[in-house]
């Protein structure tokens, strides 16, 4: 899985590494072939956009959400913590977006993803990795788009059982 990437240009690229290293680790232990699948993070809005140019290169997509979110909307992480808490009491924002996926930004933006990626490899595998997959309302949203599966660290997986 290749991360932060934006161009299908990179994806290509990035597979002609994959492939060397690939025929070098066959060789090394006598085999003709490992089976790998070769995907990409889709972390940054223009490759949601772009996401049937992607899907030439990659086999699967795994949307990225905490990054999708901070480039989406232009917070960093680390700083929000200064007005966050202001912009929830004011019902600015209804809910952290790093923490309930923000459906009507951020979702949209998947949701293309999946349609355009999906127009051009009808089988691309989608799914999401990062904090969002520990939070049931964002779990629903992305089944509803059909993503295929859901990765959350463990402590955010402790947060749905």
């Amino acid at each position: 899985m290749i991360p932060v990437t934006c161009t299908v240009n990179e994806l290509k690229h990035q597979r002609a590494i994959v492939d060397r290293v690939h025929a070098q680790v066959c060789d090394k232990v006598c085999k003709t072939k490992v089976d790998f699948a070769y995907g990409t993070m889709i972390e940054i809005p223009r490759a949601a956009l772009k996401a049937n140019h992607m899907a030439i290169e990659a086999e699967f997509f795994s949307f990225g959400t905490n990054d999708l979110t901070q480039m989406s909307f232009g917070f960093s992480r680390d700083d929000i913590g200064g007005f966050l808490p202001n912009y929830l009491d004011q019902k600015i924002l209804r809910a952290d977006p790093f923490q309930t996926l923000d459906q009507d930004g951020v979702g949209e933006l998947i949701r293309i993803g999946i349609e355009r990626g999906r127009s051009t490899r009808p089988n691309l595998k989608v799914g999401i990795c990062g904090e969002h997959g520990g939070d049931a309302e964002s779990v629903k949203f992305c089944h509803k788009l059909g993503m295929d599966y859901v990765s959350c660290s463990p402590s955010a997986y402790q947060s749905l059982v």
